[in-house]
């Protein structure tokens, strides 16, 4: 429930603070006084969109601050999905800065409005006299009856068996889909997979044959030049190999005479074994190069093919050909595997229509049930409220599976005698509107979460009798629920735990709406101003005090 309300620089409320009673409060005040303006101001708790012309002072920014109890609405899932604190306290803040940025905080954790709106849904229900589009939607008219027949347990298992039924749907559209352009270019893909396999490729082998490759085709030069190298390093007369062993004797014996050119011997023979090693390996690898056409045009012929794909497939390595040939092999594989898949699939959906169908049905049973108690009950408050020849009926029509069922519903509605009832989108004065969901939400109240029911002018259109039934009725409703009602009666003010007046504030150079918690003796001097004007009479005090005491 709403514990406090904090409002500042928006519109025409400067500073505005009140602590509603936990039952029902009262809010009178004249007309253009702000208790609109304040509803405006408790919109932006609910997610509302901000508007910088809501700035009492454009310099300033305006801020908005309601303190809520939620220890017992269930709401600890919520918080935890959005990563937010759960506090049995929970205060939900909306700041519009001066530059027309708006913010939502909840526990001083920034939102996005998105997320104070849904948690806005289990705070507060705002309802007034022009608030008829809402009641006059299907949608909404089937919340009212799933409520009223507490289907929920029947909705949550439908709607699961729905959205399994639609995700199994679309798979078998995305397959068949696929299906058509996989099967449309089968052929193509077939023979390209073809051309790839036969040439059985294997990682890293272009690199290997296009060295091959220059082996092969410099074999002669390549052998020439080897022998040549060889001939310089083994002649035995002039080899550089026999004149090096020769010049290593000569160091050999320098180390004999001194010490200091034992590292000159070392390293000049370490050299000799370098250049014995290399010659060897040159004579090794002069015995491995060979002059072969044949297989030169071999590794020729392979690269070709290779280039060729590379070029056909715009590709530039081995590893990508193959990468290729793996989802072309998919894609076949794919295609031979597809009808199997497409009916295992289209079992699947009629499984999961059958299992919906059911489940709807079943919702659907139940929501009819209800219809006549519903009606019944919904016409005997509206006679209560002075509505004698009220008639409530409810048209009923099946439709394709949505996510709310396969009912269409719509409340018929009419407040004459004689009269057909009609849709309440074609009915319904305001009074009568406001009776109709009035009797609604009392209803409703047992059946729903409305943890906070304001009530805008609700009574507007009523008066006499039927207002004070009206406001006993919000009586009875205060017990389970916070009751916050904005009444121009005073019948119906006179009945409120609580009740603050609005007024307007001109001792200053700018209007300003303030708000004010009346005391006994201010209530009853308030109640004598709506009874009969501004200078009541002392009999208009007289059933003031009546009226308070009742």
């Amino acid at each position: 429930m709403l514990k406090s309300l904090n409002i500042s620089n928006y519109a025409l409320i400067q500073k505005l603070e009140m602590f509603p009673s936990t039952s029902l409060s009262m809010i009178t005040g004249e007309t253009g006084a702000g208790k609109s303006i304040m509803l405006g101001a408790v919109g932006l708790l609910l997610g509302n969109r901000a508007d910088i012309k809501s700035l009492s002072d454009p310099e300033k920014k305006c801020v908005v601050e309601g303190n809520f109890g939620i220890s017992n609405y269930g709401l600890e899932d919520f918080f935890k999905q959005e990563d937010l604190d759960f506090e049995p306290e929970c205060i939900i803040r909306r700041e519009i800065s001066p530059s027309g940025k708006s913010r939502a905080f909840i526990n001083d954790t920034p939102v996005r409005l998105e997320t104070l709106k849904e948690l806005g849904k289990s705070l507060m229900d705002i309802h007034s006299q022009h608030d008829t589009l809402m009641l006059a939607n299907g949608a909404y008219q089937l919340h009212l009856i799933d409520a009223y027949s507490q289907s929920y347990q029947e909705k949550e298992g439908y709607q699961k068996a729905y959205q399994l039924f639609i995700a199994t749907e679309k798979t078998l559209e995305k397959q068949l889909e696929l299906a058509k352009a996989l099967k449309k270019e089968a052929d193509f893909n077939k023979f390209q997979l073809e051309e790839l396999s036969l040439l059985n490729l294997v990682e890293g082998e272009q690199q290997e044959l296009e060295n091959e490759q220059d082996v092969l085709e410099n074999a002669e030069e390549i052998k020439a030049k080897i022998q040549e190298v060889l001939g310089q390093l083994q002649d035995e007369q002039f080899g550089a190999l026999r004149i090096l062993s020769l010049a290593n004797q000569n160091i050999q014996q320098l180390s004999r005479y001194a010490h200091r050119f034992e590292s000159y011997g070392e390293r000049f023979q370490s050299l000799l074994i370098e250049i014995k090693d290399l010659a060897d390996s040159l004579q090794n690898e002069d015995s491995k190069v060979e002059v072969d056409f044949e297989k030169l045009e071999t590794v020729r012929n392979r690269l070709s093919k290779i280039y060729h794909l590379q070029q056909k497939h715009g590709l530039d390595s081995i590893e990508a050909l193959i990468t290729l040939e793996q989802e072309l092999a998919d894609k076949v594989f794919k295609v031979e595997n597809l009808d199997e898949e497409i009916e295992n699939l289209q079992v699947a959906k009629a499984k999961a229509e059958t299992d919906m169908m059911s489940k709807a049905k079943a919702l659907s049973e139940k929501r009819k049930a209800s219809f006549q108690d519903f009606s019944k009950e919904l016409e005997r408050l509206l006679r209560q409220l002075g509505m004698e020849n009220a008639k409530i009926m409810m048209s009923h029509q099946a439709v394709s599976a949505s996510k709310d069922g396969i009912d269409q519903i719509d409340i018929l509605f009419t407040a004459n005698k004689g009269v057909q009832p009609q849709a309440l989108r074609q009915v319904a004065s305001g009074g009568e509107f406001s009776r109709l969901i009035f009797a609604i939400k009392y209803i409703m109240a047992d059946k729903m979460a409305l943890p906070t029911l304001i009530f805008d002018e609700i009574d507007t259109g009523v008066s006499g009798e039927v207002a004070l039934q009206m406001v006993r009725m919000m009586q009875e409703i205060s017990k389970k629920h916070q009751v916050i009602c904005i009444s121009h009666l005073a019948q119906v003010a006179a009945k409120g735990d609580q009740h603050y007046y609005v007024f307007k504030d001109n001792t200053s150079d700018k209007t300003i709406s303030k708000i004010k918690l009346l005391a006994p003796e201010e209530r009853v001097t308030e109640i004598a101003k709506m009874i009969a004007g501004s200078n009541p009479s002392p009999s208009a005090f007289e059933s003031a005090k009546e009226l308070l005491s009742i």
